[in-house]
């Protein structure tokens, strides 16, 4: 039979598949824009408090890093290397992002909400797991791989929800939630510290897992996609798309600025110490950290929205390689640490704040959450080796410990900085 494609209001006056022996091909209608607000703002509210208990609790920069300052100035467990601790952190991202194209189709199967709510249980039970724990073994199960799915069910199916509400205000909703990691990062970088010192390391564990289970599962409960009107095809793993020029460029950027992020979120609680400065100062370096990165995430979506997402994330990055020459590089004291604790807090993160609205510009929103779960794959081995390969790169005994850590993240971060400039020339070019 021949094919004949016909027009929207054609099929529907036709009113059948197949008329008079010929085939109708039904267009794609084009998905309702999203409604720049309406109950897409309780949808912020839930995504800003899963950032507070996902990655508020288990980044380095927020509570992670207490627990790895912790661990390696004691001998909780014998035998464990600085490189267990940095991987189990590593774990945090690396799993969660491994897990992506799982997730993803999880997700597309059994919706959202049921997704995150599993996520829940796992990160709570990690917690818990890892108070129990005795052997650094157990610690890579619990706190590193445990926690670490849990944070992936819980934060990548939500990671899409934001664009699907926002337009025009979609930098700025998506920044304004992933600052929720910095309020988290606040409340558990000091809770953490006195838990430990007031009560024990092991119920400190307990108490947040717990607290993460109940606040995730809240969270979860508030979300509510627009799946049903975008039908996005939520592929776990699009072939197509790796062979799109701009998603490449835009994958390059998301691998080598996090050998940055990495980096400076896991290196900066203990290069505090290195310098001289107490456990409670190293804590309150990474209070600051989080405080910039809660303050000023709302300003990097404004200027998003207005200047350009790819315009602004190319310059946040580069920034972000500048600050750690000019800024980090020189710093001896509590007052200058702390002065790029919050300076760097504001943008460190500028992958996790405009990966989701550039995505959209690069593929469309139909195909965000197959985009975003390639974006997620391709940050598995910076996530997890970075700050292995930066204890490594530490020079102990001198008097310039973290030098060649904080070359590795600059560097990492100007070299990103070129990846989003190509992005942006590119999508131009085709423009």
């Amino acid at each position: 039979m021949a094919i004949k494609v016909i027009s929207f209001d054609s099929y529907l006056a036709a009113g059948a598949k197949e008329v008079n022996g010929e085939i109708n091909v039904k267009p794609d209608p084009i998905p309702d824009p999203p409604p720049d607000g309406g109950y897409g703002w309780v949808c912020l509210v839930a995504y800003s408090s899963v950032n507070a208990f996902t990655w508020g609790v288990t980044a380095a920069g927020q509570s992670y890093g207490v627990y790895l300052t912790h661990y390696l100035s004691t001998s909780t467990y014998p035998g464990a290397t600085d490189i267990d601790f940095a991987l189990i952190g590593g774990f945090n991202f690396s799993m969660a992002m491994l897990i992506a194209p799982l997730v993803t189709i999880f997700a597309r199967k059994y919706d959202t909400r049921p997704t995150m709510i599993v996520g829940a249980a796992l990160m709570s039970a990690g917690f818990v797991a890892a108070s129990f724990s005795s052997k650094v073994w157990e610690l890579y199960l619990s706190q590193g791989a445990m926690v670490g799915l849990g944070v992936g069910f819980i934060w990548i199916p939500s990671m899409a929800i934001l664009p699907q509400w926002f337009d025009k205000k979609c930098s700025l909703a998506s920044a304004i939630g992933s600052a929720g990691s910095g309020i988290g990062g606040i409340i558990f970088s000091f809770g953490t510290q006195a838990m430990i010192d007031n009560i024990s390391l092991a119920w400190s564990l307990r108490i947040t897992g717990i607290v993460c289970g109940v606040m995730n599962t809240l969270s979860a409960l508030l979300f509510r996609n627009r799946n049903k009107t975008i039908k996005p095809p939520q592929r776990g793993f699009d072939t197509k798309l790796l062979r799109r020029y701009d998603v490449m460029l835009l994958l390059a950027w998301a691998f080598i600025s996090m050998l940055g992020y990495i980096t400076v979120l896991f290196s900066l609680s203990d290069f505090a110490r290195s310098i001289g400065l107490n456990a409670t100062q190293a804590a309150a370096v990474l209070a600051f950290l989080n405080l910039g990165t809660a303050a000023g995430r709302p300003f990097i979506g404004i200027i998003g929205d207005r200047h350009g997402r790819m315009e602004t994330a190319g310059i946040a990055t580069l920034v972000c390689g500048i600050a750690c020459f000019t800024i980090w590089l020189p710093a001896t004291s509590y007052g200058a640490t702390t002065f790029f604790a919050v300076f760097i807090g504001a943008i460190v993160g500028v992958f996790w704040m405009t990966v989701g609205p550039i995505a959209v510009e690069v593929a469309g929103l139909v195909e965000l959450p197959s985009l975003l779960s390639l974006s997620w794959v391709s940050i598995v081995l910076p996530t997890t080796f970075s700050e292995v390969i930066a204890l490594k790169l530490r020079r102990p005994g001198s008097g310039k410990e973290y030098l060649y850590p904080q070359i590795f993240a600059g560097v990492a971060y100007l070299t990103a900085s070129a990846c989003m400039y190509e992005l942006r020339r590119s999508k131009r070019h085709q423009n």
